[in-house]
C-alpha cells in the first residue's frame, strides 16, 4: 500500500525525522494561501501521485492530451509562479517513467518551503526477504534514478543489512554516514535521523521508505526532502488508520473490487488471464506461461476457500481487461475442492458468455469429480493434466508460440 509524499512527511515528522514545513492542497486558492502561510519566498510546488519521476514527468490535458507543462515538481520564486504551476498541475494528467503513457490525474499538491541545499543524497530502507532483514541503501548520488546509479556506478551505492533481532547498531550508522563522506554535525544528524527512521520502519510495518533526495543543508543538518513510503498490507490488521491514508483514486477500480471480494488481483501487461489458488502457484503459473512464449495479463489468487460466486467474480474481473485473449485456470485443490472450482468455471462461462479460449488444469481434492463436471458440459473448455500442458495449450490457442 502506497501513500502520498505529504502523508509520508507527516509520518516522518511524527517520528522525529527532520522535514521541511509544507501544506497539502487540493485547489489553486489553497496553494496561494499555503505560500502566504509558509513565509518562504522560495517554495516547491509538488504534484502528488503514487509514482516516481514526478520532476521529470510531463503534464497533459486529460481530455485532449494537449501538452501543458514539463515537470510535475516546480520551484516557485513568487506567489504568481505558485499560481501558474498549481493551475497547470491540478486536474491534469502527469506522465512519468513509472506511470506509463496513460499517466495519472493530479488531484493533490504539496507546497513546501525552500531549502538551503549543500548536497543531495539517496537513502532507502527495504525489506530484504532473502536475508530476513532490513536493507539500508545510501548513495552520494541523490536526486538521480537509483537504477541508473546501480547500473553506471554501483560502487557509489552503500548497503547495510540490519538483523531485526539486534536492531540498527551504532557502528552501522556511523560506517554508513562516513561512507557518504559525512562528518561532524552532519554525521551526528544523519545517525539520529537513521535511528528514528528505522524505528518507524519497524513500528509502522513499512515495506519501503525511500528518501530521494536526502539533503545536507548549509548548517550541516540532514533533512528528508522527499518521501516515498509503502506499507506491507499483510500487517493491515494492526493499523486501523491505514484506511484514512489510502487514496482509492490512485488504485485500479478492478483491484479495489477484487480486494472487497476477497481476491488478490494485480493487472499486468499481457494477454493471458490467470485464475489460480495460492500466491506461490500464481507466480509459478505466470513464469510457465512466459516460458512457453506467452505473457500473463494478471496475477489473480482466489485463495484457499473460494466459492462459486467468487470464481464467477474472478472471471468477470479478468474479462474487464480488453487485452485478455485467453484464460488459464490452474487449481491445486487442498482446502479448495476441484468440483467447486469446476462448477464455478461453468457458471461463470455461461453467465458471462465467455468467448475467449479457456484452459483448465485441476489437481488435488475431488479432482476426478471436477474433471467429470467439466467433461459433461457442452462448453468449449480445454482440459490439461499439468501446468506445462495448460500453458502450452493456452499460448497455442491465442496464436502464440507453442
Amino acid at each position: 500500500m502506497n501513500i502520498h509524499e505529504y502523508q509520508g512527511k507527516t509520518l516522518l515528522r511524527e517520528n522525529n525525522v527532520a522535514v521541511l514545513d509544507g501544506v497539502h492542497c487540493t485547489s489553486v486558492d489553497q496553494a496561494l494561501a499555503a505560500y502566504d502561510n509558509l513565509g518562504s519566498k522560495v517554495v516547491a510546488v509538488k504534484s502528488q501521485i503514487h509514482a516516481g519521476g514526478r520532476g521529470k514527468g510531463t503534464l497533459y490535458r486529460p481530455d485532449t492530451r494537449e501538452h501543458v507543462m514539463d515537470g510535475g515538481v516546480k520551484i516557485a520564486f513568487s506567489k504568481e509562479e505558485v499560481e501558474t504551476y498549481a493551475t497547470n498541475i491540478l486536474g491534469n494528467v502527469l506522465v512519468t517513467i513509472q506511470t506509463g503513457d496513460e499517466g495519472k490525474i493530479v488531484n493533490n499538491l504539496y507546497i513546501e518551503s525552500g531549502c538551503d541545499i549543500a548536497h543531495e543524497y539517496y537513502l532507502a530502507l527495504l525489506v530484504d526477504r532473502d536475508n530476513k532483514s532490513v536493507l539500508i541503501m545510501a548513495s552520494t548520488e541523490g536526486g538521480m534514478d537509483i537504477e541508473d546509479v546501480a547500473h553506471n556506478t554501483p560502487e557509489l551505492i552503500h548497503k547495510v543489512v540490519v538483523d531485526p533481532n539486534a536492531g540498527l547498531l551504532g557502528f552501522q550508522k556511523r560506517d554508513l554516514g562516513m561512507a557518504l563522506g559525512l562528518s561532524g554535525a552532519a554525521l551526528k544528524s544523519f545517525g539520529k535521523m537513521l535511528s528514528n527512521m528505522y524505528s518507524m520502519f519497524i513500528r509502522e510495518d513499512c515495506a519501503m521508505v525511500e528518501i530521494n533526495p536526502l539533503v545536507k543543508t548549509g548548517a550541516d543538518e540532514m533533512i528528508a526532502l522527499d518521501s516515498k513510503i509503502s506499507f506491507d498490507e499483510n500487517a493491515e490488521f494492526r493499523h486501523k488508520n491505514w484506511d484514512d491514508l489510502r487514496d482509492l483514486s490512485e488504485e485500479e477500480d478492478v483491484e479495489i473490487r477484487a480486494k472487497e471480494t476477497g481476491l488478490s488481483y494485480v493487472k499486468l501487461d499481457g494477454n493471458i488471464g490467470c485464475l489460480v489458488n495460492g500466491a506461490g502457484l500464481a507466480m509459478a503459473t505466470m513464469d510457465v506461461i512466459k516460458l512457453y512464449g506467452g505473457e500473463p495479463a494478471n496475477f489473480l489468487d482466489v485463495g484457499g476457500g473460494a466459492d462459486e460466486e467468487q470464481v464467477k467474480t474472478a472471471f468477470s474481473i479478468i474479462l474487464e481487461d480488453p487485452n485478455v485473449k485467453g484464460i488459464l485456470v490452474n487449481i491445486f485443490g487442498g482446502i479448495m475442492r476441484c468440483d467447486i472450482i469446476a462448477r464455478g468455471v461453468i457458471a461463470a462461462t455461461e453467465a458471462l458468455s465467455l468467448d475467449v479460449p479457456l484452459v483448465v488444469r485441476l489437481a488435488g481434492t475431488n479432482v476426478d469429480e471436477g474433471k467429470k463436471i467439466l467433461a459433461a458440459s457442452t462448453l468449449n473448455i480445454h482440459p490439461a493434466d499439468d501446468l506445462a500442458e495448460g500453458a502450452q495449450k493456452i499460448v497455442a490457442l491465442i496464436g502464440g508460440e507453442e
